[in-house]
């Protein structure tokens, strides 16, 4: 039986508590098969502020602030995540903060305490993947913990994983629809609505965030595709990780819906495409509206849906088709890595 892990979770929102829903009904296969056990030692949130306990907490009493700050053991106004960390004897970190497209803070440097600790470090974030993954991954390396990071990409779909499993592949390039806001406006704007229209319908739905720039410019599709060239595309010796500025990006703010309806009624439907290759010059990456064919796989993808179609120098074309994930998928990812660093 290994030793129980002490898990700490950073950022307490539907991620992070769905994650904690999930361990609970896995327990008993995390034990029996795995042996694997835990205990919850550490929570926080700019809402609730440092939590840590190493007997342990009951994260049914962080569900609403009022309970939250009678928690006893709680870590009050800690300036550095390090003494949280530390208080909290953090085994694993779950990194679930908000998205910090321009540098990837706080995340960063919430992973780099974590490691530096003696922590397995995973998280849901795709900023220090963009921003700081060579640095994190050789951290992780050096202190022999795991850096990982299976739901920044399509949920908890084992895209990184499943190259880990083909060694001495060499990736040519891939395309595909990593965003499911802009699939769904540009499915309600086929339908009729306008674009603002069809925004406050993926809003109200839950499908959209109250400020929705990331996704309708682009910039969301743009860092999954910037985490998959610096993980997947690039050699630890010898490529160079492509910035965000590299990426020729083109969001779908500017389709009107006459153009979006008329490329559906013409069998050339509107999706927002990612795309990566291989050239003589390094690597091309956009983000950008195309019409696609519509017999082909791409242009089926509907609602929440996600596509990935890989080009490799051993398989012609490798496809991954995500249907209507939930919360769970991308808490299952998180669970995963969590499987692979206690396990490895």
């Amino acid at each position: 039986m290994k030793p129980c892990f002490n898990l700490c979770f950073l950022g307490f929102g539907n991620v992070n508590r769905t994650l904690v829903q999930l361990l609970e009904n896995r327990s008993a296969e995390l034990r029996e098969r795995y042996g694997i056990t835990y205990r919850i030692t550490g929570i926080a949130s700019r809402r609730l502020g440092w939590h840590a306990d190493p007997k342990g907490l009951d994260p049914s009493s962080f569900t609403n602030s009022n309970s939250a700050s009678s928690a006893s053991s709680a870590v009050k106004n800690s300036a550095e995540v390090r003494d949280w960390l530390a208080a909290a004897r953090a085994d694993v970190l779950f990194e679930a903060t908000s998205l910090n497209v321009q540098n990837g803070q706080p995340a960063v440097d919430h992973i780099r305490a974590a490691l530096a600790h003696g922590a397995h470090a995973i998280t849901a974030n795709k900023g220090p993947i963009v921003h700081a993954y060579r640095e994190l991954r050789d951290l992780a390396a050096k202190q022999g913990k795991r850096f990982l990071f299976e739901s920044t990409v399509m949920d908890g779909v084992p895209i990184f994983s499943l190259f880990d499993q083909l060694p001495a592949i060499l990736l040519q390039g891939f395309h595909g629809i990593l965003n499911s806001t802009t699939n769904v406006i540009l499915a309600e704007m086929e339908d009729g609505l306008t674009f603002d229209e069809a925004l406050k319908k993926a809003q109200a739905l839950g499908i959209a965030e109250t400020d929705a720039t990331h996704d309708i410019d682009g910039w969301d599709a743009a860092v999954k595709t910037a985490a998959l060239i610096n993980v997947l595309m690039c050699s630890k010796e010898n490529d160079v990780p492509i910035r965000l500025d590299q990426i020729a990006r083109e969001g779908i703010r500017d389709l009107t819906p006459q153009a979006v309806r008329n490329a559906k009624r013409d069998g050339w439907p509107f999706k927002l495409v990612c795309r990566a290759r291989r050239t003589a010059n390094g690597i091309e990456a956009s983000v950008k509206p195309e019409k696609v064919l519509g017999t082909q796989p791409m242009a089926k993808i509907s609602g929440t849906s996600s596509y990935i179609y890989f080009e490799t120098d051993i398989f012609p074309g490798l496809a991954i088709t995500e249907e209507n994930p939930g919360l769970y998928a991308t808490a299952y990812g998180l669970l995963a890595d969590f499987v692979r660093a206690a396990t490895e």
